[in-house]
């Protein structure tokens, strides 16, 4: 393996996860007392989020499952793994985040505050455990074919623009911190690059199509989860029911025509 291909490779799979920040940047675009920039912003992310698990996550991992157990067992252990991921957010929620439910109780300023920055912490935390092999196959795919690696590479980091906006935009509006917001999303977006070089040095003679059909099936319930739970009703606050929906069509469109290009 040529050392120039191996840096190439990170060289893009890093551009990929970077791209996040300018995700990041954009949703510091509208005023925080701006309900309508909010609303399109969480409706916009409800989007990326709800078709990038269905249409890209979740059938790669059904695919990869099926490859590896047959058809039926195959569908059945993706499913599992997809309610998996949904069951783990409920128990998180209810265990790790409990504790906020009675201290919200005494402010709706705070309460509202506090969910959108758990919404923010939760989708950063689902991203990253998707970019950990999302960075592994941008960089496999360029030692392959480096023109071929380079289109992925570009397909990624537009899509994760909007997975950028995903994260920052509650986080950013919650704490009125863009530094903390854009940290959140960067951090996130390194997994991919960590991810790849994590990969493939240590993990490339264990890594197996189970394994990563588990844990893309868990993530796309993480992903759902999120997206239905906090993404879209808190973009539906304060009446801007038509803003949220038509902002969460057009992230689909956004992601649809991304993962097009790949």
């Amino acid at each position: 393996m040529e050392t120039g291909n191996i840096l190439t490779a990170f060289t893009l799979t890093l551009f990929a996860g970077l791209a996040m920040g300018i995700g990041s940047i954009f949703s510091f675009m509208g005023k925080k007392t701006n309900h309508k920039f909010l609303a399109s912003s969480l409706g916009f992310a409800c989007g990326v989020m709800i078709y990038v698990a269905f249409i890209e996550i979740f059938p790669e991992a059904r695919e990869s499952l099926v490859e590896s157990f047959g058809e039926e067992k195959g569908l059945w252990i993706t499913v599992l793994s997809f309610f998996s991921g949904m069951i783990f957010m409920i128990f998180t929620e209810k265990f790790c985040l409990g504790n906020h439910g009675k201290e919200e109780k005494d402010c709706c300023h705070c309460c509202n505050n506090n969910s959108l920055y758990r919404m923010g912490v939760m989708t950063a935390i689902a991203i990253a455990i998707h970019n950990f092999p999302e960075g592994i196959a941008i960089f496999t795919s360029v030692l392959k074919d480096t023109t071929l690696g380079f289109s992925v590479a570009l397909a990624i980091a537009i899509h994760n623009i909007a997975v950028g906006i995903a994260i920052s935009a509650p986080i950013y509006y919650a704490t009125g911190s863009r530094l903390r917001a854009f940290s959140f999303a960067i951090l996130s977006g390194l997994l991919e690059p960590i991810g790849a070089i994590f990969g493939y040095i240590l993990l490339r003679n264990y890594m197996s199509e189970t394994f990563f059909g588990v844990l893309l099936s868990i993530v796309s319930g993480i992903m759902i989860y999120i997206a239905l739970d906090e993404l879209l009703p808190s973009a539906q606050k304060d009446g801007e029911h038509h803003i949220a929906t038509y902002s969460m069509i057009l992230g689909m469109g956004v992601m649809a025509i991304s993962l097009i290009i790949i």
